[in-house]
């Protein structure tokens, strides 16, 4: 069998992998947890025994790429598979299945805790969580810390050392523009008022449609943590959540996972089922280039677009049509005024700009705290509310909207909290760099997202992980990973 043969097969399996997962946060009864646990691990034991086999290596060794260019998809599809066939002899199989497990159990006690705000009930869980993750690193290896090699699988490149000097700067320029948009007395009373869902459900399914959402080949639903899953490009599943009491979060939800589905849907369709659409370190059918190139297109289409001015001078009366009562007395500058106003807060997934990636920098550190042993599990609660107190000026009334908000510990995702800041400031980046060309500037003031979707499929979605986070920056905006466009773009919208 040839090695795209073999790497078909293993991408089958994770996709099936990847269906339990999506039914387990979805549709899944309770009761089901512990099997859904052990049949998501044994598929997860096949993927690395695929990639790990002999013949694996016997298919890498007949791979014939001599005299293919460096960027050759096929010749990045071999050299993707022999990193990722290396990298897994040395993680022991039995740790993998350990892992796969431990997530699937934790998934159904975090949902118990989260519902009854109680940490006891999912502290045993994650004490597991992180010591898997610390043994996994181990078993990767890693020189400067522990939390470097955890930090690889989601974000290759990023370390301690570099995520504290970017997050240092991020702080300093940050702090000013918060401070003067604090300033203004902005009206944020109806975004709390009586949304029935069925109106929220029919908006939100607009508005990924209108950003360019194929629902031929996706789908809607509802979870507890909005996510964004494909099983090739030809199925890409996004989820929301509706609260019956306020708009912005099924709306806000819905088009960050939108831009997460334009992705996986506009990868190369020669690219399905290979290297280029399969995290082969991560076992997880994905094309996106790494997390936070994911996370820089959810960022985008939210932010960058669902947030502008014009986007609301354009659909705002879509929206007060859907609901009448809730919004009779407001006009689409107040709505865009209050969608955008900085008020710190408890949630991370319904933070503003300006405070979101504080939530982000408290996880990271707490992370690579909790791997390198500085802190204990059962220290999180506090330390929870003490680092939100310092850093937003908000007191933690319980766990569920503290510590037991976001579902990435449970899944065991230690370490990938860094990408939704790294997406936030790519997003950024990007999106300076395409709005250079009129017909996007252009379109962007009318509502016409045509151009900009052509431009990002042509320069990031359809490579799939072809090339790295950074070259593809360097292909698109001429630039590395920067910050400077992301500050600049914060300073002018909000100070």
């Amino acid at each position: 069998m040839s090695l795209t043969a073999r790497i078909g097969m293993l991408n089958d399996v994770l996709c099936a992998q990847s269906v339990l997962s999506w039914d387990s946060r979805t549709m899944m009864p309770s009761g089901g947890a512990d099997s859904r646990a052990r049949q998501m691990a044994t598929l997860i034991g096949l993927a690395r025994e695929i990639l790990v086999a002999p013949e694996t290596a016997t298919a890498l060794a007949a791979d014939d790429i001599a005299g293919l260019n460096p960027d050759h998809p096929h010749r990045r599809a071999h050299e993707t598979t022999r990193a990722a066939h290396d990298f897994h002899r040395r993680i022991p199989g039995d740790l993998l299945a350990r892992r796969a497990a431990a997530r699937g159990v934790a998934n159904g006690a975090w949902i118990k805790a989260r519902e009854t705000s109680d940490f006891a009930l999912f502290a045993p869980h994650l004490h597991t969580s992180f010591a898997l993750a610390r043994e996994f690193a181990d078993a990767a290896g890693w020189q400067a810390h522990p939390y470097d090699a955890l930090l690889a699988l989601y974000e290759p490149g990023e370390t301690v050392a570099s995520l504290t000097a970017l997050f240092a700067r991020l702080k300093s320029g940050i702090a000013p523009i918060l401070a003067a948009a604090r300033q203004r007395s902005i009206r944020t009373d109806f975004l709390t008022r009586p949304y029935p869902e069925a109106g929220q459900q029919r908006i939100a399914r607009h508005f990924a449609e209108l950003l360019g959402y194929d629902f031929n080949r996706g789908r809607l639903d509802v979870t507890v943590h909005p996510f964004e899953v494909s099983f090739t490009r030809n199925d890409v599943r996004i989820t929301t959540r509706y609260r019956p009491d306020a708009l912005a979060p099924a709306l806000f939800g819905a088009m960050h996972e939108t831009g997460h589905g334009l992705y996986e849907q506009n990868v190369d369709p020669a690219h399905t089922g290979t290297a280029l659409a399969t995290d082969l370190i991560g076992l997880y059918a994905v094309g996106g280039a790494s997390f936070g190139a994911h996370e820089s297109q959810s960022r985008l289409w939210e932010n960058h677009v669902g947030r502008s001015l014009p986007f609301w001078q354009k659909h705002f009366p879509t929206v007060q049509a859907e609901f009448p009562d809730a919004l009779s007395d407001v006009t689409a500058t107040q709505f865009h005024a209050a969608v955008n106003a900085a008020n710190p807060g408890l949630i991370r997934t319904e933070a503003d700009e300006l405070t979101y990636d504080l939530h982000i920098i408290l996880r990271t550190e707490l992370e690579a705290a909790l791997i390198a042993g500085d802190m204990r599990t059962d220290d999180i609660p506090a330390a929870w509310a003490k680092a939100m107190h310092d850093q937003l000026g908000v007191a933690v009334p319980n766990d569920r909207l503290g510590c037991l908000q976001d579902i990435h510990w449970s899944s065991g995702m230690v370490g990938s909290f860094c990408s939704y800041t790294i997406g936030n400031v790519m997003a950024a980046q990007l999106m300076q760099a395409a709005k250079r060309i009129p017909e996007i500037a252009d379109g962007l003031q009318t509502a016409h997202y045509t151009p900009l979707a052509d431009w990002l499929r042509q320069n990031i979605w359809t490579h799939g992980r072809r090339f790295t986070r950074d070259e593809l920056l360097l292909r698109a905006t001429g630039s590395p990973l920067t910050p400077e466009p992301y500050l600049a773009y914060l300073r002018e919208k909000f100070a």
